[in-house]
């Protein structure tokens, strides 16, 4: 989505993939029954710094869509 130009369904699809993903990794983080929060090893910091990395990865995708769509409106 970064590219000016025509339409590509393919890199579209890409993008929505990747935005999906990343989502559903950073809410398995946030939460404290998501799968990978209950396995985040304690001498890593344990389940407080996945549900920060988590929402950190949430904040940013989040921010990333806007933006996304703030250039390919402009």
């Amino acid at each position: 989505m970064a590219k000016k130009g025509k339409f590509n369904l393919l890199s579209f699809v890409a993008w929505v993939t990747g935005v999906i993903v990343s989502l559903a990794v950073g809410f398995s983080l946030a939460l404290k029954d998501g799968a990978l929060a209950q396995t985040f090893p304690a001498w890593l910091g344990g389940p407080t710094v996945a549900m920060i990395a988590g929402w950190i990865v949430i904040v940013t995708t989040i921010l990333g869509v806007i933006l996304a769509i703030i250039d390919a409106a402009s």
